[in-house]
């Protein structure tokens, strides 16, 4: 990847790690259990918006 990003594709990186984070414990506890993890998006099926 280049060194020197465009802003853009900078910020869509960075909220693509952000939400690559688990679920609160309190979502899963309010949602008993239902909600147990994010959906994940396949590094082959799907590419992501850059």
């Amino acid at each position: 990847m280049a060194r020197n990003k465009p802003l853009a594709k900078k910020l869509r990186l960075a909220a693509a790690f952000k939400s690559n984070k688990p679920v609160p414990l309190w979502v899963i506890a309010k949602t008993l259990g239902k909600v147990r993890r994010r959906p994940k998006r396949h590094w082959r099926r799907s590419r992501m918006q850059l």
